[in-house]
């Protein structure tokens, strides 16, 4: 009895120690190929993300009923902030930029009106998107007033 104990045992230790080699390696290998990349917005991106958060507060305000304030003069950065690719920054651009800000002002002019202004804002922006980067189009769909 006492010596098929102590083969159990000596089984049983080997083993563990043949388990903890392999996750050993195991582990030691994953760590070796992983490199993370972080992800650098460009400028115009990190506008648009701030004017899309803006419009959100915005849009809260208007469903409420409550004072929107002034014209936002940090949109206006539309027209010089830096693109991912330069190439983006072109004629059909900058009439869409020109129709953002012209719908933008108006919300902020015309309070008689101001949820149709804000809608026009949105409609501009979804014009833009589907001719350069659909990518956000569900997201600003998201920015009308129903």
């Amino acid at each position: 009895m006492k010596k098929i104990l102590i083969l159990l045992l000596v089984i049983c230790l080997f083993s563990c120690k043949k388990i903890e080699e392999k996750t050993t390696k195991t582990k030691s290998s994953c760590t070796k190929e992983k490199k993370f990349e972080v992800y650098q917005l460009s400028e115009m991106a990190s506008l648009m993300e701030q004017m899309y958060a803006y419009n959100l507060q915005i849009k809260d305000r208007i469903v409420k009923g409550d004072s929107i304030g002034k014209y936002p003069e940090f949109f206006n950065k539309i027209f010089t902030a830096k693109f991912t690719d330069a190439t983006d920054k072109d004629p059909f651009f900058d009439e869409k930029a020109r129709a953002f800000i012209t719908a933008q002002k108006l919300i902020y002019s015309d309070s008689k009106n101001v949820k149709q202004h804000f809608n026009e804002g949105v409609t501009s922006c979804i014009s833009c998107h589907e001719g350069k980067c659909g990518g956000p189009i569900p997201k600003i769909k998201k920015l009308f007033i129903k």
